[in-house]
């Protein structure tokens, strides 16, 4: 009986797998751009946000508590604790863009004291810069995975597949930021070291 059984179950034609896998790599790819794409817009608006001078100086003070005496390590944690929650099917796509507009008002903030950085493009930060390049393509990886998986709940599918990428994903997601997290402390101290041997300082 089990033996008529397994003669008659179809046998799964590895063209067609290759085929159906290659053609969700392509859709996962093209979600990925497209998360990259909405963050560095939401970003812009939040950078041309107009801060006055008081939201400006209360968010500096809470920034220089932030950062004071803060290390690799420290850097790391901070952006972690920010991306993980974006792997959260639905909660993760609006956490993800509103952390966004956040770091785009922060610098819209950093601006208006110190207006010398009005020069930089809001966009530099996150393209040219090899920290911010790393902590943007984390933050789509993320932001990307939760829409995928609300995407997937909705329609009620299993989700055990989706299991194995989102926990590989995360990895990802936590190498990119480690590095970025020593890439962003080196270049601060450098900086900072820089600084301090120009006359006058």
């Amino acid at each position: 009986m089990f033996s008529g059984l397994i003669k008659s179950a179809p046998i799964p034609n590895p063209q067609i797998s290759f085929a159906i896998k290659n053609h969700m790599f392509k859709i996962r790819i093209i979600t990925f751009f497209i998360f990259m794409g909405l963050f560095a817009v939401v970003f812009q608006i939040g950078s041309m946000t107009i801060v006055n001078e008081e939201e400006a100086t209360t968010f500096m003070s809470e920034f220089e508590k932030l950062v004071k005496d803060i290390d690799a390590m420290g850097i790391f944690l901070h952006n972690t604790t920010i991306s993980l929650p974006m792997f959260i099917p639905g909660f993760g796509v609006v956490w993800g863009l509103f952390s966004a507009w956040s770091t785009g008002f922060a610098f819209s903030a950093i601006v208006s004291i110190s207006p010398e950085l009005a020069k930089i493009p809001p966009l530099t930060i996150l393209f040219l810069s090899p920290f911010g390049i790393m902590e943007l393509t984390a933050y789509s990886i993320a932001t990307s995975r939760s829409f995928i998986l609300i995407k997937a709940v909705y329609k009620k599918s299993n989700l055990i597949p989706f299991l194995k990428p989102t926990i590989l994903e995360i990895g990802i997601v936590v190498g990119l930021l480690l590095a970025g997290g020593y890439l962003e402390y080196y270049m601060i101290k450098l900086i900072q070291e820089e600084a301090i041997m120009l006359p006058g300082f």
